[in-house]
């Protein structure tokens, strides 16, 4: 399918001269960013000395997913409308990020390849024979849901019925906590913060689909974040109490995280949509002013 040597103006705006956030998101780099850091934060509230290629296999492989997830998303979308390849009238199917993903999909293509297969071979050459079930497991989980999401509607019998946001959220989760998880000799004191980090990238997900829904009525967005803060900040509060200050930290920085994601939804409609959803991960990345303390 040849590339359309125009798009649609509102489009074109947001994609020819993006701003380094829009442009962080626009390449899919968002959500490898945010699990980096997310597990980099659990290690370090945990005490465990992760190896360096856990975190590199974390984001190639986030990276490849996400960016594979949007082709194949923009190819559905072309394929529905066969005599218009970037379908303007129809502007729910296909967002910024998307367009921009098939425009340069000769470059995106080959980087997700050579994305996955390195993290595949560092896996391989790398992770101990005994840590590769639980991750197994994990990567299982991850292609079926793939499977489920993409795959022809022969498969829809069996596709997952739970919400996809929340399907996300807790892949995502895992997906960043598993590696400190197995190496802690304590994860008693990440079970606060895993359930909270979890809801909190629940609720990420969820609000961009409501605001990318167009529903311009009343968002639970708003009072669902606030409630997640006053959650983690009484967690963290808890955890101070019991004498351990990682945890609490790391709680209080999920709090903030959903402050502002509240915030967000309280104001997005004064937002360009690719700034307020590449706004959306950049909230989640308030656990980096914990890497920074000695």
């Amino acid at each position: 399918m040849a590339a359309p040597s125009t798009l649609p103006c509102s489009i074109q705006a947001q994609i020819d001269a993006p701003a380094p956030l829009r442009l962080w998101h626009l390449t899919s780099l968002d959500a490898p960013t945010v699990a980096v850091v997310w597990c980099l934060a659990f290690a370090g509230t945990a005490r465990v000395a992760l190896p360096l290629w856990l975190p590199v296999v974390l984001a190639l492989a986030g990276w490849s997913f996400y960016i594979a997830d949007r082709l194949l998303d923009a190819r559905a979308s072309l394929a529905a409308k066969p005599n218009s390849r970037f379908p303007s009238s129809s502007p729910s199917l296909l967002r910024p990020r998307h367009y921009f993903h098939w425009r340069h999909r000769r470059v995106f293509l080959p980087i997700a390849v050579v994305a996955a297969v390195a993290a595949a071979g560092l896996v391989l050459r790398s992770m101990p024979i005994a840590a590769r079930a639980g991750n197994s497991v994990l990567a299982l989980a991850a292609v079926a849901y793939f499977a489920s999401i993409h795959g022809p509607r022969q498969m829809s019998s069996w596709r997952i019925r739970l919400p996809k946001e929340l399907l996300v959220g807790v892949l995502f989760t895992i997906a960043c906590t598993l590696p400190v998880w197995t190496r802690t000799e304590h994860p008693e004191l990440l079970a606060a913060p895993i359930l909270v980090y979890a809801a909190l990238a629940w609720l990420n997900c969820l609000a961009i689909e409501t605001w990318e829904s167009g529903h311009r009525s009343r968002s639970p967005i708003f009072r669902g974040t606030l409630t997640l803060a006053a959650v983690a900040f009484a967690a963290a509060a808890a955890c101070l109490g019991l004498h351990q200050p990682r945890p609490a930290l790391l709680l209080g920085a999920a709090a903030v995280s959903a402050t502002l994601l509240a915030l967000l939804d309280r104001n997005r409609n004064s937002f360009a949509p690719t700034t307020l959803r590449a706004a959306a991960d950049l909230v989640l990345l308030t656990p980096v002013a914990l890497l920074l303390m000695p």
